[in-house]
């Protein structure tokens, strides 16, 4: 005999206005913010975090690949290029980045403006890593001068599941 099926139930939701969630200027070599829309720690929602990154010209998010998370980078300002698994591919509005566990991945703003990327990580972390190398940001405050990662980023990089930069083979 089969378990009886529960009824269908109202889901949550989640509405984050544009300078809502908690904000975190970037290190060099990415500068820009990052800013945290949605996490377990802010919404019934415990399988997933999202938010934005905002880079700025000329920078880019270093390589990197991730043990135990799968990522979305969805490219909405802006014009780039992403490496991944060591294949460059162009950026541009509405281009979309999506990689599994270990796989390698850079992304470099080359235009001639900020580029926004909404990112979607799964299961969540990438929230502890801006807070772990970022500096608190406020809506509207002007942007610091660059500031270089902590000290300590090796550590982060291990605590939050990381690939180990050894095991890193693209540029």
């Amino acid at each position: 005999m089969n378990a009886p099926i529960a009824p269908p139930q109202k889901g949550v939701h989640l509405v984050s206005g544009p300078e809502e969630g908690t904000s975190f200027w970037q290190p060099l070599p990415s500068t820009g913010y990052a800013t945290v829309k949605l996490h377990p720690g802010n919404s019934p929602i415990n399988f997933l975090s999202a938010g934005i990154q905002v880079l700025e010209p000329g920078t880019h998010v270093r390589n990197h690949a991730h043990q135990r998370n799968d990522e979305l980078l969805f490219v909405y300002e802006g014009t780039g290029r992403g490496i991944v698994d060591g294949k460059t591919y162009p950026l541009s509005p509405g281009s979309l980045i999506a990689v599994g566990r270990y796989v390698e991945h850079v992304v470099h703003n080359d235009g001639p403006g900020q580029m926004k990327i909404f990112w979607v990580f799964a299961p969540p972390g990438l929230e502890d890593w801006f807070a772990a190398i970022g500096r608190a940001r406020k809506p509207g405050e002007p942007q610091p001068a660059p500031f270089p990662r902590p000290a300590n980023v090796a550590e982060g990089h291990q605590r939050l599941k990381f690939a180990a930069s050894g095991e890193l083979t693209q540029g």
